[in-house]
């Protein structure tokens, strides 16, 4: 019998800061094909930047890691945010995304379009934020420990779905795949104080509880999880988006602000129950010994950890690699790519003539589909591989791994069997939304919306897990 439960800890001085990034109604809010709308209308729930500064004890390793309430940013955005921040190398900085869809999509490449001219100004605006609020966060650094832990929450859903009626894929519910339900928390309490500076909810899942029929810049889910948690803690919280790519709500695709809301509570209560089970810092608990009372009872107690221990939980390194992913044969081009949007821009000028709102609707969806492939395409290096860009930080018990894309869940569950006693904050959508998604290579050739749209080869993400894996178990040696 095991004697003895650990718990993953790091010991490392830890700062947080927050600071409201919500757009200005009237942007240009669309993200879905679908939608009829183009300006923002109103408000949800504010958007947020969070900021978690960590530094190790003797000063000599950093990282700091801004959580966005952004669906995806242009790279260039992003760099312009790691740059600017003075006194940190870009290579220490993680800026991971939401990636919720109610945000609207950011990108200078939209200006022309209807609140289009409210981007750039606001981007820019952006940049001096998460530079102030970078600033704040390392001011406010103190002595702490970080205890993660575990809790289960059924919101996600598997969304690869054959319907058998269309005889084809659509990207929805689907009541039969296996969903990853794990949720990670981070809970950082000050030392001698016991005080909670703030908190880590790591968990997988699209926030796309809000769809087409909403005019409202949203955190989606995630605003109503931060509320629950932050209700509790009186500390900022801070999301960071797992490997979801084939994972969504499972009640999604709305224009009700009360389901996402409902999503949100429910992770945010799934968390909570994880940071209440964590320990006292700095113990263990073990196996005590028997006790005879009416029965013979077998006790545990929690117990200080050895100075070695201690010593173990501040232990501090970090690596960067590049993988080199092949692009698949298949390709789009770029002329073949503006046939086709322009094909469908016609289109919908006459169904609009026809007074077709169904026809515009689609026409508008499959010519969106053709913009944003445009994008893509735009934003692939030339050669015959995505370099592709994984930044991991071990600080103490836990591994962070930040990721650019969308990868699927198999990426994290993989992840997680190989090394169960190691905490793995899986943060995907990180420092770029390039290359788009990474499937798993039985994804392919059956007509996915992932798959249909992934840049890279088949067998990508199988790359990417045994490079991680090697670069986990090599921090933990």
């Amino acid at each position: 019998m095991k004697t003895r439960v650990e718990t993953p800890q790091s010991r490392c001085d830890v700062g947080f800061a927050r600071a409201d990034i919500t757009p200005p109604v009237g942007i240009y809010h669309r993200m879905w094909g679908a939608a009829l709308h183009d300006r923002a209308t109103g408000v949800h729930r504010p958007l947020t930047a969070t900021a978690m500064y960590l530094e190790q004890r003797d000063g000599s390793g950093r990282l700091l890691v801004v959580g966005l309430d952004h669906c995806i940013l242009d790279g260039a955005e992003i760099e312009n945010i790691r740059t600017g921040i003075a006194g940190m190398a870009p290579s220490d900085i993680a800026v991971s995304l939401s990636h919720t869809h109610g945000s609207g999509w950011m990108s200078r490449t939209r200006s022309s379009l209807p609140g289009g001219d409210l981007i750039a100004p606001y981007l820019d605006r952006l940049v001096e934020v998460c530079v102030a609020l970078a600033k704040e966060a390392a001011g406010r650094v103190r002595p702490a420990t970080i205890l993660y832990g575990y809790a289960r929450c059924s919101l996600a859903a598997h969304r690869d779905t054959w319907d058998e009626t269309a005889k084809q894929f659509v990207c929805g519910f689907n009541t039969e795949g296996a969903a990853d339900d794990t949720v990670l928390v981070a809970k950082v309490v000050a030392d001698g104080t016991g005080d909670t500076l703030g908190t880590v909810v790591n968990y997988a899942c699209h926030p796309t509880t809000l769809a087409w029929e909403n005019t409202l810049l949203s955190p989606d889910y995630v605003g109503a999880m931060r509320e629950v948690i932050e209700a509790s803690t009186s500390a900022p919280c801070l999301f960071i988006q797992g490997a979801s790519g084939d994972l969504g709500p499972r009640d999604g695709y709305v224009g009700d602000t009360r389901v996402a809301d409902r999503n949100g509570r429910q992770l945010g209560f799934a968390a909570l129950s994880a940071m209440e089970a964590l320990p006292v810092p700095n113990t263990a608990f073990e196996y005590a010994g028997p006790v005879v009372s009416g029965a013979i009872l077998g006790t545990w107690k929690h117990r200080t950890v050895t100075d070695a221990e201690q010593k173990k939980f501040a232990a501090w390194d970090a690596r960067q690699v590049v993988v080199q992913l092949p692009y698949r044969l298949s390709l789009p081009t770029v002329e073949a790519t503006k046939a086709e949007l322009a094909k469908w821009d016609l289109e919908e000028a006459s169904a609009r003539k026809a007074n077709d709102e169904a026809r515009v609707s689609k026409c508008r969806a499959l010519a969106e589909q053709m913009t944003r492939q445009l994008t893509r395409l735009a934003s692939m290096p030339p050669g015959k591989a995505y370099p592709y860009r994984i930044a991991l930080s071990r600080v103490g018990g836990a591994v962070w791994v930040f990721c650019p894309g969308e990868l699927y869940q198999v990426f994290q569950t993989t992840l997680r069997a190989r090394f169960p006693d190691v905490a793995l904050v899986i943060s995907t959508v990180t420092n770029d939304w390039q290359p788009g998604y990474l499937p798993s290579a039985s994804s392919y050739d059956y007509g996915i919306y992932q798959e249909i749209i992934a840049a890279v080869a088949p067998g990508s993400l199988e790359t990417v897990i045994e490079v991680v894996s090697r670069e986990v178990k090599a921090l933990q040696e």
